[in-house]
């Protein structure tokens, strides 16, 4: 990686710009090389992934992983995989979970360091947040825009978030195993290959 992307790397890594509104402290999470092939563009760090410092370091992971259907060791080898979140930092607890990544991230950090990944074969957008971000000019509920994923294809595949919170969802939905899980394993096969 060259001087200029490391520099930008460390200024993120000591980011403050959220520094009075995060309950657990700032720990930006994520991992990033310029010559990551897949994308994932997740929403924000949960409590264990900020106690880590371990991008999906938790349940989450595990069920991304499974979807993947890649190691852990491709996963966490950031010349495949980069991991940007929306906001880099836990946001704290809600009433029902996490709450919204904080809107002072993204601005400050994202397109200067998605412009320095020069391989990028796939983006896996996860989560409402990320979508709102990743594909601005799509309407509809978070179960529509995943249920039109081959819309988005080859570049670009919306997922659900793989959070235990969300089994209710799948179990909704059996196209989204049936279907479209297949289709991911084949991209992600295809993407770390060209």
């Amino acid at each position: 990686m060259h001087t200029e992307f490391q520099n930008l790397i460390k200024q993120v890594k000591s980011c403050k710009i959220c520094k009075n509104s995060l309950p657990r402290g700032i720990r930006p999470v994520f991992q990033v090389h310029s010559e990551s092939r897949i994308l994932i563009a997740g929403q924000a760090p949960g409590r264990k992934v900020h106690d880590s410092g371990i991008p999906f370091d938790d349940a989450s992971g595990e069920r991304l992983r499974d979807w993947m259907a890649i190691s852990k060791d491709t996963f966490y080898d950031a010349m495949s995989i980069a991991v940007l979140p929306i906001g880099m930092c836990y946001p704290g607890a809600g009433k029902s979970g996490d709450l919204p990544p904080r809107k002072e991230c993204a601005p400050a950090w994202r397109k200067l360091l998605l412009s320095q990944i020069k391989n990028l074969q796939l983006t896996l957008v996860i989560g409402q947040y990320a979508m709102a971000y990743h594909l601005p000019n799509t309407k509809g509920s978070l179960t529509s825009i995943v249920k039109s994923w081959k819309t988005f294809m080859p570049d670009i595949i919306p997922l659900p978030h793989p959070s235990p919170r969300n089994n209710i969802w799948l179990k909704k939905n059996p196209w989204f195993q049936e279907e479209l899980i297949p289709a991911l394993r084949l991209r992600i096969k295809e993407s770390l290959k060209e």
